[in-house]
């Protein structure tokens, strides 16, 4: 029997063994298998193979995975896979492809920018952009620095709606999230009403959702005042964890303790809230996120050399909750029974750590040197898996052999090699800012629910006053140790299911080393007539997408010395490594490899291709959206440049 006549579930399983280039290979041998490797239970495994490593689809405005036909699906797999095989052997080209999948509604506006790799359209009318980010291919949503929230029609370049408080304090936009199922994005307005940075400060927050209409109605996306709700203390973070089910939570640091507060609304349609003292402390150097896990909300830390997660089930948090002023008042006067107060010390009912595994930053020496601007490769990034010594079957860990480095230092309890310090440890690097980003884009059953962290670590020389700046990048799940029977009970795992986690590559830091100076802003802060509230924050130019990173830099010449002969700016780019979890292990192919089977793939900097028009210098804000190749940036001329690489 040949291959072509095998019966169709034979050919399938096949199938799943094959990465996308292998099924084009399958397509050129015959008719029999063509037609086989075009059918869309084959392109649905291709689809789940790319989201598993964390790579989204392509998809216009709100469409799902279910909702669009095979051809479309052939294409978003397609072109999904060449961001990714593409990005990690040569920097993104200007696109020279459609941006948009054939719909109904993708002709509206194509006329205006056909055969243009970068679009420009309007920003708010004399108004600076405080806050900017894409929402889906077809739309952004953008705040002022006066408190306005725009959304913008990214195809025919209109406003579709708008939010204007119209208050003399200034809102700020806190958190956004994008709900598919719903065509919805919910997202949170925050003002400081008392400005002190201790337990006496007063904030108020405001939950907003912005509905679009089903895809054949022809009506305005709205905005839809939801709640408001008063803090206490110095809230550090907003989490809209699922709104669906109406669930929101904040970190307060409360400074007569120096602990971490979890106020959270199980829902925020009630006027009840929860409001208790975790007894977490909280270090200048740590870097919190809230994720909800299986009916738990779980705080999420990472300090300079290890990861912690605490663990809150909902249930238990339901005993501490007190009555709460939901009204949509949005007043400046607030009354001290509207604010709410500690009401117990929760410790977690569970905690877990484990320590980042670091590379050996110094096993090779000059990667990372800055090189003529006329070259395409500008910075190296190192990884663990590139500098790490990796045993080999017939080698001792430690020795010479092709996949270590001589004179690695070695346990002489287990001979195994010891683990590599922290490369860059508090003090005198510190995180200047943290990224922490979830799987946001639409997925299907089965993939695994990770996270990504990038972090810009910064170090100030205290006589020069310049500040150098590197890139650190990790994956991560919840939990981030083996989980327990219970675990997998909770999320449908068999009790005894090996997951693999000895095997699978979370807090392995990889890092773009060479230090370089990033562009920042300067950002005003929130005008509420406190003394203490004087001077500007400078923001950093840096965009995160899940595994990818790109930012605006003084760029030195060749030759010159870093910090001062900076003379022009330049938008660089990097692609980390793809997240590759024992799940999807067994598929890989084409890759190097160590001993255990990891891949050995290295991570380099690219500098991006801007057009002329474009002036880094007015850049106000920045953003990406891996899944359409696009950079977002907002200049303060009042412009949006949607860059399109390929």
């Amino acid at each position: 029997m040949s291959l072509p006549t095998l019966p169709y579930d034979l050919l399938f399983h096949i199938a799943q063994y094959l990465d996308v280039d292998d099924i084009h290979s399958l397509q050129a041998t015959c008719k029999s298998l063509r037609s086989f490797a075009l059918t869309r239970p084959v392109y649905r495994s291709l689809a789940h193979a790319l989201l598993c490593r964390s790579r989204p689809l392509p998809l216009p405005a709100f469409r799902r995975l279910a909702d669009i036909s095979t051809d479309n699906l052939i294409k978003a797999v397609d072109r999904a896979h060449t961001f990714e095989k593409a990005w990690r052997v040569r920097a993104p080209r200007p696109a020279r492809s459609s941006p948009l999948l054939t719909t109904p509604d993708s002709s509206l506006g194509a006329g205006k920018h056909q055969g243009r790799w970068y679009i420009k359209i309007s920003a708010p009318p004399n108004e600076e952009i405080d806050w900017l980010s894409p929402i889906t291919a077809s739309y952004t949503l953008c705040a002022t620095k006066s408190g306005r929230v725009v959304c913008w029609d990214v195809a025919r370049d209109v406003c579709l709606a708008e939010w204007d408080p119209r208050s003399l304090i200034k809102w700020e936009l806190w958190k956004c999230r994008v709900e598919f199922d719903e065509r919805a994005v919910y997202f949170t307005m925050a003002r400081v009403l008392k400005g002190s940075y201790d337990d006496n400060r007063v904030m108020e927050f405001v939950l907003m959702k912005l509905a679009f209409p089903p895809e054949t109605d022809i009506a305005k996306p709205t905005f839809l005042p939801l709640t408001s709700f008063y803090t206490t203390g110095v809230v550090m973070n907003v989490f809209l964890l699922d709104p669906p089910k109406r669930l929101l939570s904040a970190f307060v640091w409360l400074a007569s303790s120096n602990t971490i507060g979890l106020y959270v609304l199980l829902d925020w349609d009630k006027d009840e809230y929860i409001y208790v003292d975790t007894g977490v402390g909280c270090l200048i150097s740590s870097n919190w996120s809230c994720i909800l896990h299986n009916d738990q909300i779980v705080i999420h830390s990472e300090e300079a050399d290890a990861a912690y997660q605490h663990f809150y089930p909902l249930g238990a948090l339901r005993g501490y909750s007190r009555p709460r002023n939901g009204a949509l008042k949005l007043s400046i006067f607030v009354r001290r029974h509207h604010l709410p107060s500690v009401s117990a010390r929760l410790p977690p009912i569970r905690s877990v750590s484990k320590k980042f595994v670091f590379p050996r930053v110094g096993a090779t020496p000059g990667a990372g040197r800055d090189v003529p601007s006329s070259t395409p490769t500008t910075l190296e990034a190192f990884s663990l898996l590139d500098v790490q010594p990796v045993p080999g079957p017939s080698s001792s860990a430690g020795s010479p052999s092709d996949d270590g480095n001589i004179g690695d230092p070695v346990d002489e309890d287990t001979g195994s090699p010891e683990p590599a310090p922290n490369p860059y440890p508090f003090p005198p690097w510190y995180p200047e800012s943290a990224h922490f980003v979830r799987q946001w884009w639409p997925t299907l059953p089965g993939v695994p629910r990770l996270s990504c962290t990038v972090v810009l670590l910064a170090a100030h020389h205290p006589e020069t006053h310049r500040t150098r700046f590197v890139l650190a990048q990790h994956y991560f799940k919840v939990p981030i140790t083996r989980p327990t029977n219970a675990d997998k009970l909770n999320s449908g795992s068999s009790a005894g299911e090996d997951d693999g986690d000895d095997d699978d590559e979370m807090l392995h830091l990889w890092y773009v080393s060479t230090p370089f100076e990033v562009v920042c802003v300067l950002d005003s802060p929130a005008d509420n007539g406190d003394d203490e509230d004087t001077g500007d924050r400078p923001r950093p130019l840096v965009a995160v997408d899940f595994g990818h990173a790109v930012w605006v830099e003084y760029a030195a010449e060749p030759g010159g010395v870093y910090g001062v002969d900076a003379s022009r700016l330049c938008l660089r780019f990097v692609t980390f490594p793809p997240v590759h979890t024992a799940n999807d292990r067994q598929y890989r192919k084409g890759h190097a490899s160590g001993g255990d089977g990891r891949t050995r793939e290295g991570a380099i900097v690219r500098t991006l291709e801007i057009p002329e028009e474009l002036d880094l210098d007015g850049v106000e804000t920045i953003n990406i959206d891996q899944s359409q190749g696009a950079v977002i940036l907002s200049v303060k001329e009042g412009k949006i440049f949607i860059l399109r690489y390929e």
